[in-house]
């Protein structure tokens, strides 16, 4: 149920005109993205937006100079300068769309304390509320943004307001729970990393910030590497972000603490059109993929794009396409323009050798099963084993590391996995040249029988492409924590992250095994004690039995 609130600030900043330096930012990005024309725009910064508990939070509102199709609610904890206005705002602002840009409570001038994720229901619905009475608000809404501003849409869509028409919702989480804890373990890096930086954003300097950036491993290295793991953390962060306890603690999805950043019946409430954007490489991409399939099984108008993209290449690299699409999107479902100018319902990028964009009607495609069986020796090939078995040591207090992958910081993405796996507790499989391209769409599967001398233990699965020179390029990756309720010698089986690549004629394709990718995520202390307070550490001696029930099932796309 929407709650109005209590009281209103009547605005008394005055409309502004853009800076030239904006005009010029502006003029540049449309050029270099080959939009269409747009117009000019004022803003009004700093309008007070008053929640039902009497906090009052900061907004900028950005007035097409023309004819204006409808309000664009962009909401979000990162700022309303720079960037933030440029690709959420003045692109939108400029080609006919008021926007109100507005920063979360406990950022930047917005009221109270930053809590992640708690209060974004409320606040939403009262922003809404408070929209409703600009006389500039013609009761035509879209929401969008990315990440965080993500999160924010999904809390709207917890009660969805009869003025919405549409969302973007770009690599944006609705379970905050399933993207700390979903795999297992805790996402250590990205969310000590997030954390931090969050801690320090509003400190002032360009050069400050570029050094905090350029030196975030090595101030972030002590909670990475210590233990007690909670402890570590908050050493790091010293106090200004007193959520990663509890972040790092709470595993258990049914722990009351995590209640409102759960957004699942969103999916349910949601009844317009939406347009969702993900990447391959981003760390909330099985989420995006979710919603789509959630989405499209209810019958909702709903498209979703994926490129080759990391979380913060949706900033970057997919900034064009990104910005052309949401302005198609909004002419149809916003402004009302007659007609769909996007081709297909889903849209992906394959990653390799001549791969492109395709469009499907659906995600994900039809495809066959291609079966892959590793053996002893190191072989990787279609012929299925009778015998075989590979070892490996997992030792916690020298724990085997992270490299590229889902992550956020900037190392995500695709490497090259050699060094890696030139180490003693990683195990590759590899097949032979191969003698005609093949393409594999959808999610593959690993399946491995496995023993362990400790039954506290983690296996993580890779797949890579290896080019003739030899460099192994990660492209899918799967984990799984164990325990003393697992089977010891039974079948494991690991679904990874979906992908769309096609393997050029002449690669190969490498299965690598280990047990752990730290810091990425919280290494297996092997003891069975708390993450997050244990100290004490126990290494695990594996074996990977390679009698035809270990294997790689690849989705092969059809023809």
């Amino acid at each position: 149920m929407t709650t109005t609130p209590t009281s209103r600030t009547t605005p008394t900043a005055e409309p502004e005109s853009p800076s030239r330096g904006a005009r010029l930012a502006d003029r540049a990005i449309s050029a270099l993205w080959r939009l269409p024309r747009g117009s000019g725009y004022t803003v009004t910064r700093a309008l007070r937006v008053p929640m039902r508990d009497g906090v009052e939070l900061l907004a900028d509102h950005y007035a097409p100079a023309g004819t204006a199709h409808g309000t664009v609610l962009v909401r979000g904890p990162y700022g309303r300068t720079g960037v933030n206005s440029l690709f959420s705002a003045r692109v939108y602002a400029a080609r006919g769309y008021h926007v109100l840009l507005q920063s979360c409570r406990g950022t930047f001038g917005s009221g109270d304390d930053f809590q992640p994720m708690v209060r974004e229901v409320d606040d939403g619905q009262d922003t809404v509320a408070w929209l409703r009475e600009q006389e500039w608000f013609d009761g035509r809404l879209a929401t969008m943004g990315g990440s965080y501003l993500g999160f924010t849409q999904w809390a709207l869509l917890m009660d969805p307001p009869p003025e919405l028409r549409t969302a973007i919702i770009t690599v944006g989480p609705h379970d905050f729970n399933r993207a700390t804890h979903g795999l297992g373990a805790f996402s250590l890096r990205d969310f000590l990393g997030w954390s931090e930086m969050v801690a320090h954003q509003e400190e002032p300097g360009i050069v400050n910030g570029l050094v905090r950036m350029a030196t975030a491993d090595r101030r972030l290295r002590p909670g990475l590497d210590s233990l007690p793991l909670a402890d570590a953390g908050e050493g790091v962060l010293a106090g200004r972000a007193p959520w990663y306890r509890d972040w790092v603690s709470r595993s258990d999805p049914g722990d009351p603490f995590w209640k409102r950043a759960q957004l699942d019946a969103a999916l349910d409430r949601v009844q317009v059109p939406l347009l969702l954007v993900g990447g391959w490489y981003d760390l909330f991409a099985d989420q995006t993929l979710a919603q789509y399939a959630h989405l499209h099984r209810r019958g909702l108008d709903v498209a979703l794009t994926m490129g080759a993209w990391t979380h913060l290449d949706t900033v970057g690299k997919a900034g064009p396409g990104s910005a052309h699409e949401a302005l198609d999107w909004f002419g149809e479902h916003l402004a009302g323009r007659p007609g769909r100018k996007r081709p297909a319902p889903v849209r992906i990028e394959v990653t390799g050798a001549d791969g492109g964009w395709r469009g499907l009607r659906e995600w994900p495609p039809p495809a066959a099963d291609h079966v892959l069986f590793p053996k002893q020796g190191g072989a990787l090939d279609t012929t299925r084993p009778t015998d075989g078995s590979v070892a490996f040591t997992y030792d916690p207090t020298d724990p085997t590391p992270a490299v590229g992958g889902r992550v956020l910081s900037g190392a995500a993405g695709v490497r090259d996995n050699r060094a890696l796996e030139s180490r003693p507790d990683v195990r590759t499989f590899t097949g032979e040249p191969l003698a005609a391209d093949l393409e594999v769409v959808g999610v593959p599967v690993v399946e491995l029988v496995h023993r362990s001398d400790n039954p506290h233990a983690d296996l993580f699965v890779r797949i890579c492409d290896v080019d003739p020179k030899g460099r192994s390029r990660n492209l899918a990756d799967g984990f799984v924590r164990l325990t003393a309720a697992d089977g010891d010698g039974d079948v494991v089986r690991l679904e990874l992250d979906a992908l769309a690549h096609r393997f050029p004629a002449g690669h190969r394709i490498r299965l690598q095994v280990s047990g752990g990718a730290h810091p990425r995520l919280a290494r297996n202390l092997g003891t069975g004690d708390p993450a997050a307070s244990g100290t004490r550490t126990r290494p695990s001696h594996r074996v990977i039995t390679l009698d035809g029930r270990s294997r790689l099932v690849l989705p092969v796309a059809a023809r």
